[in-house]
């Protein structure tokens, strides 16, 4: 089995929980707008999750690697879902320019999917 299954399997748990948290803990302590906010971070946290079993999924099959794109998908993750959920919870400011930092590490993610499905 692909190690990448087991780190999906748990951003995904990780995923659903802040979630929940989000809905259930949160909407009454911070305002409609980084309620908002906390939502996206979710729904790309998620999204790249699933991309990552996928991933994790096709190497087992294949027996390909997909290191790379799945590096850059976790990494994505932290820096982009994670860097917004700490700014919501009120982490300090310095904290916004890394959320771009994450996003970048998505796109690569897909691209660099896009070069692992072409070989």
């Amino acid at each position: 089995m692909s190690p990448w299954i087991l780190v999906a399997s748990l951003l995904g748990a990780a995923g659903v929980l802040l979630g929940a948290f989000g809905a259930h803990g949160l909407e009454q302590r911070v305002g409609a707008d980084r309620l908002a906010s906390w939502s996206m971070a979710v729904d790309y946290h998620l999204i790249h999750a699933l991309a990552l079993l996928a991933l994790g999924l096709f190497s087992a099959a294949t027996d390909r690697s997909v290191t790379l794109p799945a590096s850059l998908f976790v990494g994505g993750i932290v820096l982009f879902s994670g860097s917004i959920y700490g700014l919501v919870l009120g982490a300090p400011s310095w904290l916004g320019p890394i959320t771009p930092l994450g996003g970048l590490c998505l796109i690569a993610g897909w691209l660099s999917l896009f070069f692992v499905a072409r070989s």
